[in-house]
């Protein structure tokens, strides 16, 4: 699509290609370095937690949940995989992914294989119900918009049901995998 772009600027307006390039450059860097100040904050706030004692209080508060969607009983790795769902909830998904990637060694029983909680966790990350997008927020913000928090009351729907239809898919497959083997 670049190229492509760029073909049709050199045919429309040849002046304009470098200026166009430097201009996109320009506002490529600054978005980056608000997008890092964003996460640096966030980043941040989740070590807070975890130093306050306030991620083993949330992995306890979601253990029940953590346990039955996940199946998994080792009290670390619930504790992971609520401090990445929690991450994913705020919105803050660049942030989570630490925390995924350490749930995931946590999970990982060095068969070569994906276990039924490692399935879980990518499909969990990849539909993340957003209670609140603060990335998308940002996003919108910089890009001018009048309202940028107009759009969590239907993030907050769709993701829901992309999670629960995800969650659902994953145990549905799990309990046919399981037929077929017996």
């Amino acid at each position: 699509m670049m190229l492509a772009s760029m073909l049709v600027l050199l045919v429309t307006n040849p002046g304009a290609v470098l200026s166009e390039m430097i201009s996109a450059s320009t506002e490529a860097l600054n978005l980056c370095i608000e997008l890092c100040a964003v996460y640096a904050v966030w980043l941040g706030i989740i070590e807070l937690v975890n130093l306050s004692g306030l991620s083993e209080k949330l992995a306890h508060l979601l253990r029940p949940l953590i346990k039955k969607i996940f199946r998994v009983d080792n009290p670390d790795t619930q504790k992971l995989i609520a401090l990445n769902v929690s991450a994913n909830m705020l919105g803050i998904g660049n942030a989570a992914t630490p925390l995924g990637i350490k749930s995931m060694r946590a999970l990982d029983d060095g068969s070569g294989k994906a276990s039924f909680a490692m399935i879980m966790l990518i499909v969990v990350n990849a539909t993340s119900i957003q209670l609140l997008p603060t990335t998308v927020i940002g996003l919108r913000a910089n890009a001018g918009s009048a309202n940028p928090s107009d759009i969590i009351l239907p993030t907050i729907i769709a993701t829901f049901i992309t999670t629960a239809l995800g969650i659902l898919l994953v145990h549905l497959i799990d309990k046919i995998k399981r037929k077929t083997k017996k």
